[in-house]
């Protein structure tokens, strides 16, 4: 079951700020979506009113052409896991788990156990015992176990360790292939995650920025690589986003897709080209200095 979404001119304001100011964009069902912001850019608000959390202040969010909030059929099929503290939970995991299946109408219980040995999960443990790292853990089980038309995972891989994150990457592309749901992963970890998106959404400042898939988002810069000088001589006119040198090597990495003619001329001056990460651009887009 695949359900589209859309956004319609959604503000969404606590008092007199504006965490998202007239936001619209489109998902199609079954893709898997990387959300990309800087902190306070309006990422978890967005997904709060998707998952029915809150209103929007204004505008209208659909699910599968309805309306989700207070609307039992849509809400059940919209499941949004977020950074929780687990502190005051004494439910052991295999209880939390077998809570969670009668709720979610399409959990599988046998697969959410599975995941738990992958993670290395104690079943007879209570939630407010488990480490950091384990309670993330716990909440990524609950995600891909309830195969959820709508998952949301906003930061909910904070205190996993990389074996851990590792094992989570594999099991969503390969669970996503037997089950393909829509899947929004909200994350700082850009240069990690990168490969699991299919179509990419920068916000910022509250605001849309842009919409495009992976490939054809990262194919709209370059890397030019080789002698300085013949860097420098290269790069006039072009919309450079960070320059590095090594002795009488430069690296210049620019954002605009080059002409067949330019790739031409670089090549026969000596440079190399090379493809531009997303981390990079998404630091380029939203005027952030320094790497997420």
């Amino acid at each position: 079951m695949n359900l589209d979404i859309e956004f319609d001119r959604v503000s969404i304001r606590y008092g007199d700020v504006e965490a998202v100011k007239d936001m619209s964009f489109r998902l199609d069902g079954g893709k898997i979506y990387g959300l990309l912001g800087r902190n306070g850019a309006g990422k978890t608000s967005l997904l709060s009113v998707l998952a029915s959390f809150r209103e929007p202040s204004s505008g209208t969010v659909k699910v599968g052409g309805e309306q989700p909030f207070e609307n039992a059929k849509i809400m059940r099929e919209v499941s949004f896991l977020y950074d929780i503290d687990y502190k005051d939970e004494s439910d052991k995991v295999k209880a939390a788990i077998e809570t969670v299946a009668g709720y979610r109408p399409r959990f599988d219980t046998e697969y959410a156990l599975r995941l738990a040995r992958n993670f290395n999960l104690p079943l007879d443990k209570p939630l407010k015992e488990l480490s950091k790292g384990m309670q993330s853990a716990f909440n990524v089980t609950i995600g891909l176990a309830s195969r959820s038309p709508v998952t949301i995972l906003d930061e909910v891989y904070l205190g996993m360790d990389a074996p851990t994150r590792e094992i989570f990457y594999r099991e969503l592309l390969e669970d996503q292939e037997r089950h393909p749901r829509t899947f929004i992963l909200s994350t700082h970890l850009v240069s990690e995650m990168d490969y699991l998106f299919e179509e990419v959404i920068i916000i910022h400042k509250g605001r849309f920025v842009l919409q495009d898939d992976y490939e054809s988002l990262t194919s709209r810069g370059v890397s030019i690589t080789g002698p300085a000088q013949k860097v420098d001589e290269f790069t006039p006119g072009l919309k450079v986003l960070n320059v590095q040198q090594l002795g009488s090597t430069k690296s210049a990495i620019v954002y605009g897709e080059l002409s067949e003619e330019s790739k031409h001329a670089a090549r026969r001056a000596g440079l190399e080209l090379g493809p531009i990460s997303l981390q990079d651009l998404f630091i380029h887009i939203t005027g952030e200095e320094q790497g997420t």
